[in-house]
């Protein structure tokens, strides 16, 4: 289900640096919730892959009964971790991206917070012999009034790691390539791998996204966009989004969340 479009605030982009800020009203809200959002929070394609798999192993309504329980999680999503998924709908829809491995999956603890950066994976790019590069974004949301907020910090510099930091990016590609071996996406993986070495590890899409809920203000990311357009290496694209929802909204994102998965189950 495609995001709906919203609304364009300002446009503080520093060139090669593209910034923008961007308003979504309750409407939209409501269905970035019930669609997008709802299938990342329950992970319904990493759910298919295990009904698929153990499928085949039940054969008695009780264990039937097992992996139906084994397979319902009933963890309650915090506000950020709404904000986050809001944020990767808007990247995959954006960047026309795929992250084909939730940091969620990796929680031995369903109620522990993910660690290390929050998106990982690809960009289809137009290139035939090698169609995908690595997409990285780091998200925070964020409910303080003032302009820029104080996640600002971290958030400009773990994208500046992103961008510069060799290490930072080849533990992430390591981390997706253990998990590529044999799925579906290894060619992906090939792609953006062979793209990242042959260009000094600067051919990557790095996203920084703010969700906020206050009147919009291009103070908010514009000095970060300035800062990361200084030196930018030439092959690496970068993009800043603070996503605005209504006054007030990130307080209640997580009950409408549970609302909604409720409503599906």
């Amino acid at each position: 289900m495609p995001m709906p479009v919203p609304q364009l605030s300002y446009d503080t982009g520093t060139p090669p640096v593209i910034a923008h800020g961007l308003s979504y009203d309750d409407e939209q809200v409501g269905e970035i919730l019930s669609g997008p959002v709802k299938e990342i929070l329950q992970d319904t394609a990493g759910n298919d892959e295990l009904q698929e798999l153990l499928g085949s192993v039940v054969s008695t309504e009780f264990e039937q009964e097992g992996l139906r329980e084994l397979l319902a999680d009933d963890t309650v999503p915090n506000n950020w971790r709404v904000g986050e998924a809001i944020a990767e709908a808007f990247v995959a829809d954006k960047g026309d991206c795929v992250f084909p491995w939730p940091t969620g999956r990796d929680l031995k603890n369903p109620n522990a917070s993910p660690a290390g950066c929050d998106l990982t994976g690809f960009q289809p790019v137009d290139d035939e012999a090698l169609p995908y590069r690595f997409a990285f974004g780091e998200v925070k949301t964020s409910e303080h009034n003032q302009s820029p907020p104080s996640v600002m910090t971290s958030l400009g510099g773990q994208l500046f790691g992103l961008r510069d930091n060799r290490k930072v990016k080849d533990a992430l590609c390591r981390y997706l390539g253990h998990h590529a071996v044999r799925a579906g996406w290894e060619p992906m993986f090939k792609s953006a791998a062979k793209r990242y070495l042959s260009s000094d590890t600067t051919d990557v899409a790095v996203y920084g996204v703010l969700v906020r809920d206050i009147e919009p203000n291009a103070l908010d990311i514009s000095g970060r966009a300035r800062a990361l357009a200084a030196n930018c290496p030439q092959q690496t694209d970068i993009e800043m989004y603070a996503l605005y929802l209504p006054l007030n909204a990130i307080s209640s994102l997580s009950g409408r969340a549970q609302a909604v998965m409720r409503e599906a189950s």
